[in-house]
């Protein structure tokens, strides 16, 4: 396997996640931009109540039958997304999640209309459009941010830090980095290991600490580096280097 064939297969491109990012903010203010459309009809209604149309009771069972089977479809989608840890059908799933509850409020729009408040039903509507802004805005900003390689928290990131010190053979952990993408999560760590083990076994411990992290936290990628327990680090910048005798 040439070496261009092992980056392909190994590595994450950062101009993937930079045309993800890119791509997932144009479709969200396409969205919101076709929102503002709905809303500013909404409001035009709201100014002429008198020429809002009355509903039929189907409209209402139509509402419900949507907002079930867009739950069902979140709850599909994210548990697939779980599975193979795909952050792209994270976001479907929460796309779902956030039309069922739009679902609900223009059922609610739909029985005040039904019960002879025509007005709930734009009220819902701008309700409805302000919700997806707020999504839309959210999606934006986590869009933006994957541009930047945002790393995760310090309450996560110690979670993997003790996954990896938990890791029998393991007796260090330091430098663990993480960079999001997306949804999941990029990381790399150093681990300290007895330096009287052979490379091989040092080999499976990091192949086991990597195991262990990718199934306990939505980590992508783990890269890991052995470094040997109680002795100077020669790869780090700032670690004491041995004297030469004179």
């Amino acid at each position: 396997m040439s070496p261009a064939e092992f980056q392909d297969q190994n590595d994450i491109s950062p101009h993937s996640a930079t045309e993800r990012a890119a791509a997932a903010s144009r479709s969200t203010w396409v969205s919101v931009g076709v929102n503002i459309c709905m809303m500013w009809r909404a409001i035009l209604k709201l100014e002429a109540p008198d020429a809002i149309a009355r509903v039929q009771g189907i409209a209402l069972w139509m509402a419900a039958i949507a907002l079930c089977a867009k739950e069902l479809l979140f709850r599909y989608l994210l548990a697939i997304a779980k599975r193979i840890k795909s952050s792209m059908l994270i976001a479907y799933a929460w796309h779902a999640r956030s039309d069922a509850a739009s679902s609900f409020v223009v059922g609610v729009g739909i029985i005040g209309n039904l019960a002879g408040f025509p007005i709930l039903d734009p009220i819902a509507a701008l309700i409805v459009g302000l919700m997806i802004l707020k999504m839309g805005w959210g999606f934006a900003w986590d869009a933006l941010h994957d541009l930047m390689d945002r790393a995760v928290d310090e309450i996560e990131l110690n979670a993997i830090r003790t996954t990896l010190l938990e890791t029998f053979g393991v007796s260090g952990a330091h430098d663990v980095r993480t960079r999001k993408m997306g949804d999941m999560i990029i990381a790399g760590a150093h681990l300290e290991v007895e330096a009287s083990l052979t490379v091989e076994a040092g080999h499976d411990i990091a192949v086991d600490a990597r195991r262990r992290v990718l199934e306990r936290h939505r980590v992508l990628k783990l890269m890991t580096h052995i470094a040997p327990w109680r002795r100077p680090d020669l790869d780090h910048e700032n670690s004491p280097r041995p004297v030469s005798p004179a």
